[in-house]
């Protein structure tokens, strides 16, 4: 009985909701632009010279081997 009420409930605020005619049209003024094209254009490439350094390590990944194998305070054994 009490889902019956419920589903009747929904029912009927949906059609109130739905049969309220409250649209108003709104106006608009529109602008025109113009789109500004240019007929030249530049392309300009920048050639630097940079000496960059790499680094050379003698393991290979040891950066990635050291940061995966950490060990947290709860990983070490206790004494019974």
């Amino acid at each position: 009985m009490k889902a019956i009420a419920t589903i009747i409930f929904i029912i009927f605020f949906g059609i109130t909701a739905q049969a309220q005619n409250n649209t108003q049209e709104v106006q608009v003024e529109t602008i025109e632009m113009t789109i500004a094209t240019t007929t030249e254009t530049k392309n300009e490439v920048k050639t630097e010279t940079t000496t960059e350094v790499a680094r050379l390590y003698k393991f290979k990944n040891s950066k990635v081997k050291k940061a995966l194998s950490f060990t947290t305070k709860r990983n070490k054994a206790k004494m019974a």
